[in-house]
């Protein structure tokens, strides 16, 4: 595979990361009737620092696919409030019960529990009224929430939650654990990519390459956090270490062990690359952030 450095990852993000936040922060402002303190939350948990990681792609696969940038910036948006809504209620005492996210503390330890369930609430409902008043193509806008809401829902995002939190306390094999994270990772992952396929015009077979590159991307994703669960230092990652193994949970490194999973991550990263090549730019940003994925430490 070859190398790509990833200070060129850094760089596209360090370019794209102002029009994000700034998008972000328009879109959360809210009229007088939202609370005050709920629209803290809101933007408490959605603008904290962080990789942005599926803004960022959303705009990359419009960019990959030949199209302006800024057609992507609704759905980048719209994938970045399901993202932090995830989060908050991931956060939970009833979900992982976690005290910190992204170097600070987490939304309900911060406010309280009540307040953080129903930021998260306003940031999915959100999320949803942005594709539909932000993309101006009509049939564009409709496919966008049909993908968003369905990577967003029961079979996707909330039933991979449920599973992972099931197998917490069940012993599963290695297929349960990919495909969980299909749905609980890897369907946000993917969708951000298709979303700015989609509003830069892509045909089926582009799509079908983004869908691949997301994939076996979004998999690599949850293997190299896995790992960093083991390996990593608090400090860089910005929320507890160790704690999937404090609470005997199943990880990759855990039913493969670690030089295993670097293997299997490695895989899938070359995967994505050779997908993301045949895009019609020939997705240079894109094989940069697979990289980028593959040999983060945060």
């Amino acid at each position: 595979m070859a190398e790509v450095s990833t200070e060129t990852f850094r760089e596209v993000s360090q370019r794209l990361r102002p029009e994000i936040d700034a998008a972000l922060n328009r879109l959360t402002e809210f009229d007088q009737d939202c609370p005050d303190r709920l629209r803290e939350a809101i933007r408490y948990s959605l603008l904290a620092p962080g990789k942005r990681l599926r803004p960022v792609l959303a705009l990359l696969a419009a960019e990959a696919c030949g199209s302006d940038l800024q057609k992507a910036i609704a759905p980048a948006c719209a994938v970045e409030m399901i993202h932090a809504y995830s989060l908050i209620h991931d956060d939970l005492p009833a979900m992982d019960d976690d005290d910190l996210r992204r170097g600070r503390p987490t939304c309900h330890r911060q406010f309280d529990e009540a307040t953080a369930i129903l930021a998260g609430d306003a940031l999915l409902t959100r999320a949803f009224e942005v594709l539909a008043t932000e993309i101006a193509d009509a049939e564009q806008s409709r496919r966008c929430l049909c993908e968003l809401t369905h990577a967003a829902g029961a079979s996707q995002l909330v039933g991979g939650q449920v599973d992972d939190l099931r197998f917490e306390k069940l012993d599963g094999t290695a297929d349960d654990l990919a495909a969980i994270h299909r749905r609980k990772t890897g369907a946000m992952i993917t969708v951000s990519l298709r979303l700015g396929g989609i509003v830069a015009g892509a045909d089926e077979a582009l799509l079908a390459l983004l869908t691949k590159y997301g994939d076996c991307l979004g998999l690599a994703f949850q293997i190299t956090d896995d790992l960093l669960d083991v390996q990593g230092d608090e400090k860089s990652m910005g929320k507890r270490v160790g704690k999937d193994a404090d609470k005997g949970k199943m990880t990759f490194p855990g039913v493969w062990g670690i030089e295993e999973s670097r293997r299997k991550a490695e895989q899938l990263i070359h995967q994505a690359c050779e997908a993301a090549a045949k895009l019609p730019s020939g997705g240079d940003s894109l094989i940069s952030l697979a990289h980028y994925v593959l040999e983060r430490n945060h």
